[in-house]
């Protein structure tokens, strides 16, 4: 029996890398265990597969992305690998309020000769000039209240020309019981241990991202559910 399983309501409580302080090499060490979870998740592979459909429609396959509240930027890196690889002509940028996780995500695009830029920036700003072709986010509406939900969707919108995506983690006791034993299995780092469970309480089910999405004035919006228990809104403006 798992520790703690997932109530059916939603139960957000602090999770330790939201709170300021902490220590430089253990959020580095929490960051590549997520690096690993993620790798396992295949989320890359199902982001890219949505980029490269929204490219094909374009002159020249160009394609301008945003990641919001990008940590390491490893899936921001992944992509524009895989991208550099097959010669796509994509440029992609990506933003973490935290200026440690920039820090760390400018050491990781050094370390793999990247070509994604990184800025410092609010998820939740509005836009000033810039918009993308592309707008999307991983693992970070579980850690927002609704209004805020509601309020980076309706960012995101603002900010993409033509496809927004949101990956996110699904509520659930099957997602709980993945949570706790993939940060042990994968991770050796005790922020992972704690957060990763602690998420999955936070996440929101799909039919209330659904919800959110609407009231934030996203429009038939397709929600795909992929292994292991998360979703991917995806939304493409008329």
């Amino acid at each position: 029996m798992f520790p703690g399983l997932v109530p059916m309501s939603r139960d957000r409580k602090p999770e330790v890398m939201d709170q300021p302080g902490l220590d430089p090499a253990e959020h580095d060490r929490a960051l590549r265990g997520l690096r690993r979870i993620n790798a396992i998740s295949l989320c890359v592979p199902g982001l890219f597969q949505h980029l490269q459909a929204v490219a094909r429609e374009a002159p020249g396959n160009r394609l301008s992305v945003l990641e919001l509240a990008c940590g390491g930027a490893d899936t921001a890196i992944a992509l524009a690998a895989i991208a550099k690889r097959r010669k796509l002509n994509w440029t992609i940028q990506a933003c973490d309020l935290n200026p440690e996780a920039i820090h760390i995500a400018r050491r990781n695009v050094l370390r793999q000769n990247s070509s994604v830029d990184l800025f410092v920036a609010d998820a939740l700003d509005p836009p000033e000039t810039e918009i993308f072709d592309v707008v999307y986010c991983t693992l970070f509406v579980h850690h927002l209240d609704p209004a805020d939900v509601v309020r980076l969707l309706s960012v995101m919108a603002s900010r993409a020309r033509r496809l927004v995506l949101v990956d996110d983690l699904i509520r659930s006791r099957l997602g709980y019981a993945l949570a706790w034993a993939g940060t042990r299995l994968l991770s050796r780092s005790w922020v992972v241990h704690y957060d990763g469970p602690l998420s999955v309480k936070a996440a929101f089910t799909p039919s209330e991202i659904l919800d959110l999405a609407a009231r934030a004035g996203m429009h038939n919006p397709l929600l795909e559910r992929n292994w292991p228990e998360r979703y991917r809104l995806c939304w493409r403006p008329n």
